[in-house]
């Protein structure tokens, strides 16, 4: 069973402060003003990792009068999740397989 797992998902969720949005879009919706309060981030370094999930498709943004909330989506987080379960059970499918060297 080989699996391919999305790469440019991981890249994007590798980074500290974005897994941390994740985290805490994880137990519900916030607004931008939430997040500074909850990271300590600064709202322009923040906005702009909110960027870098919306375009990758983790979280969708709601408009609220003079605000932006932010939601997860946990579809894409499940898919991963997918992915990666693949990954592990390839590996412990393939535990005793070994490769003569030449």
């Amino acid at each position: 069973m080989m699996t391919s797992v999305d790469t440019d998902l991981i890249r994007v969720l590798a980074d500290p402060l974005r897994l941390r949005i994740v985290t805490l879009l994880a137990k519900e919706t916030l607004c931008t003003t939430h997040l500074v309060e909850e990271t300590g981030a600064r709202q322009t370094n923040l906005s702009n990792h909110l960027r870098v999930l919306r375009e990758a498709g983790v979280v969708e943004t709601e408009p609220c009068g003079r605000y932006t909330y932010y939601r997860l989506r946990p579809d894409v987080i499940a898919q991963l999740a997918e992915q990666l379960g693949d990954l592990a059970e390839s590996a412990r499918a393939a535990a005793d397989d070994k490769r003569a060297c030449p």
